[in-house]
């Protein structure tokens, strides 16, 4: 069989199974870039990929270990650290409006979906919120999440946008994650139901992970560049023949 159909072959195989793979888009695990064993120093700028992450609505910001209390799924066994956020909202207001926001291109992706670990201190509010934007500025309410227990991870909390029309291939796509009310009231509940709410109740983030499936298109470019390459080396090949 020619040579240039057999890779061609190839490539479009390829591009068919990849295109249906779902890969990392941007990811934060806060640790600090150059290990110095300490936790409570870290960053938040993404690991992998491109995006920003920032504090709203008042909430202060810190880090601290991400293996107490049981731990993220961060696979770190050293200097990991998670993005410890306090300084939430007084009992009875400000439901929805402090947390954290992140903000990611999903240029060139389908089918998105986020998932992230957060540990719940015993005083912090028991419901979290996520909440997506389409132009970075405007957020809808998606899922609610429900803490059952205090000092305790929550590790792979997901949010599956695939069937959200405007979410993919979108240069603006945001989401946020804020505390709320108890569903059906006007206060927060703790987390941990023996303890009070507090606004100085910490919400700490890890592993947070946008991911997405390649568009076609962008297999096709890849498969027709290397099906490019092997005409070119035919003619090349047969150009030396011909001397």
């Amino acid at each position: 069989m020619n040579s240039k159909f057999i890779v061609a072959a190839v490539a479009l195989s390829f591009a068919s199974a990849s295109a249906q793979a779902s890969l990392v888009i941007s990811q934060w695990n806060f640790n600090s870039i150059t290990p110095d064993n300490n936790t409570g120093s870290g960053i938040t700028t993404p690991n992998i990929g491109n995006g920003t992450a920032s504090v709203i609505g008042g909430v202060t910001q810190a880090f601290a270990s991400g293996t107490a209390s049981g731990g993220s799924s961060d696979p770190a066994l050293t200097d990991n650290s998670g993005w410890q956020t306090t300084t939430y909202a007084a009992q009875s207001a400000g439901d929805k409006t402090r947390g954290v926001q992140f903000n990611v291109s999903t240029l060139g992706f389908s089918d998105i979906s986020i998932r992230y670990d957060v540990r719940h201190s015993n005083t912090s509010a028991r419901h979290q919120q996520v909440q997506y934007s389409l132009d970075g500025i405007n957020f809808i309410d998606s899922t609610l999440f429900t803490a059952t227990a205090g000092d305790t991870w929550f590790n792979g909390r997901s949010v599956d946008f695939s069937n959200i029309a405007g979410v993919a291939n979108n240069a603006n796509f945001a989401f946020r994650i804020v505390s709320a009310f108890a569903p059906g009231t006007s206060t927060y509940l703790p987390s941990n139901p023996a303890s009070s709410y507090g606004a100085g109740g910490t919400l700490r983030f890890d592993m947070v992970t946008v991911t997405g499936v390649p568009v076609p298109a962008a297999f096709w470019m890849m498969a027709s560049g290397l099906i490019g390459m092997v005409c070119v080396r035919r003619r090349h090949t047969a150009a030396h023949s011909a001397i």
